[in-house]
Order: C-alpha cells, then sequence, then structure tokens
C-alpha cells in the first residue's frame, strides 16, 4: 500500500478575498477525493496554518504544528501580507514521517474525485515527482458550492505549476531559500527542483485532475514580494541546481523541437535563456554522437 500525505496551507481571509469563496471548494473536493481512493493508496490530510487560522479547518484534516515565521520575518523591507515560506510548510513533511509520497497544493486549488487514484497509478509506474497543471473554471460556481456541476466542466487549461507530488526521498533535498506562497516564483522553484533531482519525474500540463474557480492566468501581483521571490530564486536557487538541468526532465522534453522551443518560450514559469543553453548542449552531444559513428565506421573499413 503505498501511504500519501497531502498537506495545504489554509489561511483566514476576509470577505473581499477570492480565498473566501474558493477555499470552501478546496477542502470539500479534497475530503471527497479521499472517500473516492480505493483500499491500495492510504491517504493522510493535513494543514500547516498560522495560529490565527486554525479556526477555520473543517473536521478531516489533521493539524499540524503552527508555522511561526513569515517572509516579513527574513525580509524586514517587505510590509504587507504575512505569507508563509514554501521551505517551512515543507519542513512540515517530517511530521508525518511515515508516508511514501507527499503531495503539496495551493489553498486555492480543487481535486477531482479520481485524483488520488490517478496519481497510485503514475506511482506505480515508478515516478518519483508529478506536477499537475489545474484546470480553469469560471467564477460563477463559487456563487454555490456545487462540486458535481465543478466535475462536469473540463475547463480551460492553464499554463502555471501548483500541484506537486513528491516521493519522500527528494524532500530535505529541496532548495527553497525564503521563497513564500501566494507570489510567483514558489511554482518556479518546486518545478526547477524537481527538474533536477528527480530522477523520473512526470509533468501533466492539460489532464482533467485538479481544477480553479478564476480564469485569470496573470492576476495582479505585489511587485515588492515578487522581487523578494525573484532575487531568492536567482541568488540562491538556481545557481545550486543549474549544473544538474537536463532537458530530457523538463516539461515538453517529448514534444518536437520546434513545439518544444515554442511551449518552453511562452510558459512563465520557465526561463528562455535555459532552454537555449539546454538545447545548443543537447544538439552539441547529438552532432558527437552522428561524427563519432562516422568515425568509427569509417576505422572498420
Amino acid at each position: 500500500m503505498i501511504r500519501i500525505t497531502h498537506i495545504i496551507n489554509p489561511v483566514k481571509v476576509s470577505e473581499s478575498s477570492d480565498l473566501y469563496k474558493s477555499q470552501p471548494i478546496t477542502f470539500a473536493s479534497i475530503l471527497k477525493a479521499k472517500e473516492y481512493t480505493d483500499s491500495l493508496c492510504k491517504i493522510n490530510l493535513c494543514t500547516t496554518q498560522f495560529q490565527e487560522d486554525k479556526a477555520i479547518i473543517p473536521v478531516g484534516f489533521f493539524i499540524l504544528s503552527n508555522l511561526t515565521r513569515s517572509v516579513l520575518d527574513v525580509n524586514p523591507k517587505l510590509s504587507g501580507k504575512k505569507l508563509p515560506l514554501i521551505a517551512d510548510i515543507f519542513d512540515k513533511f517530517n511530521e508525518v514521517p511515515d508516508s511514501d509520497y507527499y503531495i503539496y497544493t495551493n489553498a486555492d486549488i480543487a481535486l477531482m474525485p479520481y485524483f488520488y487514484n490517478v496519481v497510485h497509478q503514475y506511482l506505480m509506474q515508478g515516478y518519483d515527482a508529478i506536477v499537475i497543471n489545474r484546470r480553469r473554471l469560471s467564477k460563477s460556481y463559487a456563487d454555490e458550492i456545487c462540486l458535481e456541476m465543478m466535475y462536469a466542466d473540463i475547463g480551460k487549461s492553464h499554463p502555471g505549476f501548483d500541484c506537486f507530488v513528491i516521493k519522500k526521498d527528494l524532500i530535505n533535498s529541496l532548495i527553497l531559500d525564503d521563497i513564500c506562497v501566494g507570489i510567483p516564483f514558489v511554482e518556479v522553484a518546486l518545478v526547477h527542483n524537481l527538474c533536477s533531482l528527480a530522477k523520473k519525474p512526470l509533468f501533466l500540463p492539460d489532464a482533467h485532475l485538479t481544477f480553479h474557480i478564476g480564469l485569470d492566468v496573470m492576476p495582479k501581483r505585489n511587485q515588492d514580494y515578487y522581487w523578494h521571490n525573484r532575487l531568492a530564486y536567482f541568488t540562491n536557487v538556481q545557481p545550486v541546481l543549474k549544473p544538474l538541468f537536463n532537458l530530457n526532465k523538463f516539461p515538453y522534453s517529448f514534444l518536437p523541437i520546434h513545439k518544444r522551443a515554442m511551449k518552453w518560450i511562452l510558459n512563465p514559469g520557465l526561463f528562455t535563456s535555459n532552454y537555449l543553453e539546454l538545447e545548443s548542449k543537447s544538439i552539441r552531444n547529438k552532432i558527437k554522437i552522428i561524427l563519432n559513428e562516422w568515425r568509427w565506421r569509417f576505422l572498420q573499413k
């Protein structure tokens, strides 16, 4: 039996926040997916949160220890939202050491009922990391929670990465620095970690497994928080991971080169400079193999 721990980071918000309506949908869909899961997979649903957020967590989730710091503690130049660090959230996985795999999703990501069963099937094929892109649904669904109607709507694709399934062996090797959640570059850091450290990662860009209420792709962002995450990634995360980058482990690697280039360049979670370096390296290696083959054949004549 595969044991999976799924962690989310709930937050108590005002009625003006999109999370006020989408978070209850997340809770309900996760609980429903656990009920649907077959006996070959054991699911532990967990949360980690700040003390003031505990009141909104429904029955059915095991509450791990509270988070004790935020991005405001590591960067005194910032002022505003008290956003957790993704590294601190992932540290909480160590409080559930008897799991084989861990899942992290954002608080606004809902699950299809068969989510865990499908993940289990992929894990049985030997994948040690899975990244799943969400489907986008109209905000009209937020007015009345009817999961069946949401399940029936295939929605629209989304280029971002916001659901991560990770083998236990990888968790404590991730390089995440002081990147905070809720701001761009948290998904960038996680994807590039998995592309570097996982032996057999899988990317599912269009699977109907998760969904999000709202059609926006690039929502408005806080520039100060954005630049905090961006600086942390390019200064302390990518330099460590870059020597391990392998084109064959990144999204779109299975596509023809022209399609791979286009999708990579257009995806906000990937970087063109990395692609050009990796593609050039791949082409040089292929040319080298061909030239060596010609060389050996000539010597055999």
